[in-house]
């Protein structure tokens, strides 16, 4: 059995036999946890590497433009040819375009002509307009030139190269049907020129296919899985500005203003943050609305540009908007039933929430503290974005193998159509990237609730000081309570901290696979039929919430004892559980009030920065053809996130500091028979109350 832990806590037995006098909290401590201290280090280390590779090998822009037919990267600078202005992707040959949409066709889009330019071309009204080959070879124009020239050079061929453009083999390619910009690709639209095919067929050219396939080819490629995919990762590193200021300073700012709110307005608190919790969700979900079409007429669109208003293309990002839309409907619904629901209980969280207040008061640096992690954080973040978009564009450009298809093209350097290099190339993943990409994802989640375990352990501390020196004299308290639990965090308890966080991310990684393993049986429509079979299916789903739940809740808890006790994780773990258990009827709804109460104090100031990451997202910058964002949504979704995780660090000061003193009250109470000798009036008059009202209502 566990013996008492006042001696610990307050005045303290040393290791001699002596009473100790030196300090509230401060006791004969020792290194704990220095194996998984140890595996952190080495994660770190291994986080570097898998870094490095992606510097190496990555380049974002892959992300965003597409390959020309040399292999270069369109709108970047290459050895032999400078394509930084031109960032259009165009495919030069139609009838390539037509074939790589056929069912039977064998040529891929993949492998059909493309070429980088500044804009779109179109049909001219009274001539042909042609686009040609990059100049090389015979053809000395400058690439400046070529590009005044809106890539027409068919004046300069030779009878044999004019030939070789009639047969749709170059270097020059007619402009037969209209195109627009659609995420850098110039989509080619259905509906051919009649003046242009008519000079076309007056010069001698072969038949050039007219067909809605024409149309679908290069939009079912635009709308792959793995081209959205890229278009978000994209997205995310085209809007870094609205992640720091939506996502980082925002949130900064209202955590600090929410927590002064506290410290003086505290009774008002709780209403505020649920009425302000309904209008933020509201809000969101209307721009979800906006962006989907369903209001006004701004919905996403994959068209860059000005275009045509006949031009009607739709893109997957619009279907995930508004999937995103109903959704937020839906959650919207039922948060506001929820919010009535527990109206009553709001004068309980009031109580809860004083206290804190009280704490936050007399040990002011409470409220600035969170700036330390946030910032470590912060600088996390930058070099973990900029690291995971060259991992996922870490890909090698190879050419592809394109045997036995008609892909042949006029090479101006051989001065002959050739057909052993006509292949078009693609972005090769191999198996090791993808595990890369997995590896940096789940490091990212561990380093996360490596530095929130580490600050709400600093601020237990801080305040079990403040709770076990009432009634002592002044200096048992240390002059700043919060470096000094910074300095045992450092010097003893980072191992259990890393132990506590590898824990949860493990958890929350496990959940995560299991639920895509769900996703992809539910698709492929191998859920059991059985009633039996599918009852274990979605009570396993509930059960592994529960866990995961369960485990923060308990972590939360272990870091608390971890800062009072300077145990190691699992024996604070252990403490803490039979505190809180012996202590259930006690405590239990008290605490679960303020945690739902500082709960939506998070959502407020996440959707918040939500809210403001749509404002900033709706504007010209990322709307122009440069820094056009295919769909706010991964971006909104990471401000929110960020929003979230920095709300978090901030309104631990205040989750802490309940959780805390509630644990602090329970050992006193077991150390004192019942009757706690350091407990704030507040706080007893708080756990009283609630008591009182449990009595009545299993009496009634």
């Amino acid at each position: 059995m566990r013996g008492p832990l006042g001696a610990v806590i307050g005045r303290y037995t040393s290791s001699d036999g002596s009473v100790a006098n030196d300090g509230i909290i401060k006791h004969n401590r020792k290194c704990r946890d220095i194996t998984f201290l140890v595996i952190f280090i080495a994660f770190w280390v291994s986080m570097i590497v898998n870094s490095s590779f992606g510097f190496n090998q990555g380049n974002p822009l892959r992300l965003t433009y597409g390959l020309d037919y040399e292999g270069n990267v369109c709108g970047s600078k290459h050895r032999h040819r400078d394509l930084t202005q031109l960032e259009l992707r165009y495919w030069l040959n139609p009838n390539q375009v037509y074939e790589s949409g056929l069912k039977d066709g064998e040529l891929k889009l993949a492998n059909a002509r493309t070429i980088c330019l500044l804009d779109c071309p179109a049909p001219s009204d009274d001539t042909l307009n042609w686009v040609c080959d990059y100049p090389d070879g015979e053809i000395r124009l400058k690439m400046n030139d070529w590009i005044d020239r809106n890539y027409d050079y068919f004046e300069f061929l030779t009878p044999e190269m004019r030939n070789s453009s009639l047969q749709l083999q170059g270097p020059c390619y007619p402009v037969i049907f209209p195109s627009v910009n659609v995420y850098w690709s110039c989509q080619y639209i259905a509906r051919a020129s009649n003046s242009s095919l008519r000079h076309w067929q007056q010069m001698g050219g072969v038949n050039i296919q007219e067909d809605m396939i024409i149309d679908k080819s290069i939009r079912r490629s635009m709308n792959s899985r793995a081209s959205v995919l890229k278009r978000y990762v994209a997205d995310i590193g085209k809007s870094w500005p609205v992640l720091i200021v939506s996502g980082g300073l925002v949130p900064l700012f209202l955590s600090i203003i929410w927590l002064l709110l506290i410290r003086h307005f505290v009774a008002a608190m709780p209403w505020i943050t649920v009425v302000l919790f309904n209008m933020l969700l509201i809000s969101v979900t209307i721009f979800y609305y906006l962006k989907a079409g369903w209001i006004g007429n701004d919905a996403v669109t994959p068209i860059i540009g000005e275009h045509d208003p006949y031009f009607h293309v739709y893109g997957r990002e619009l279907t995930h908007v508004r999937g995103v839309a109903i959704l937020m409907t839906f959650i919207s619904v039922v948060a506001i039933l929820t919010s009535i629901a527990i109206i009553r209980r709001i004068l309980m969280a009031t109580s809860v929430l004083k206290v804190a207040a009280k704490v936050i008061g007399e040990v002011q640096a409470l409220i600035i503290f969170p700036a330390i992690p946030f910032a470590m954080l912060a600088i996390f973040y930058m070099f973990w974005i900029s690291a995971a978009l060259h991992l996922f564009s870490s890909g090698q450009v190879v050419q592809n193998n394109c045997n036995n298809t008609n892909c042949c093209a006029y090479d101006l350097v051989l001065k002959k159509v050739n057909c052993e290099r006509c292949c078009g190339y693609s972005i090769r993943y191999t198996p090791h990237i993808t595990i890369a990409i997995f590896f940096h994802l789940f490091g990212c989640y561990w380093a996360t609730q490596f530095f929130i375990a580490s600050s709400a352990t600093v601020i237990a501390g801080s305040v079990a000081s403040y709770y076990w020196a009432q009634g002592e004299a002044s200096p048992e308290i240390p002059f700043l309570p919060v470096f000094a639990s910074m300095k045992r965090l450092a010097r003893y308890n980072l191992g259990s901290v890393a132990l506590g966080s590898l824990i949860v991310s493990f958890v929350e990684s496990v959940r995560f696979i299991l639920e895509a393993i769900r996703r992809r049986t539910k698709v492929s429509g191998t859920i059991p039929d059985h009633w039996f079979w599918r009852m274990a299916h979605y009570t396993s789903r509930g059960c592994l919430k529960s866990v995961e739940w369960t485990i923060k809740s308990v972590n939360r808890n272990a870091y608390i004892m971890i800062a009072i006790t300077g145990k190691s994780f699992c024996k604070s773990s252990a403490i803490a559980t039979e505190l809180i258990i012996s202590n259930i009827m006690r405590i239990g709804k008290v605490n679960v009030i303020g945690d739902v109460i500082l709960f939506l104090g998070k959502l407020c100031v996440s959707l918040f920065s939500a809210l403001f990451g749509f404002l900033m997202l709706d504007s010209h910058k990322y709307r122009s053809s440069h820094n056009k964002v295919s769909s706010p949504l991964l971006p909104v979704l990471a401000c929110w996130a960020l929003g979230y995780i920095v709300a978090t660090l901030f309104f631990a000061v205040v989750e802490m500091s309940i959780d805390t003193i509630i644990l602090s009250f329970c050992q006193d109470s077991e150390d004192n028979q019942g009757n706690a000798q350091h407990a704030p009036p507040l706080l007893l008059e708080t756990l009283d109350s609630n008591q009182e009202e449990e009595t009545q209502r299993l009496t009634h």
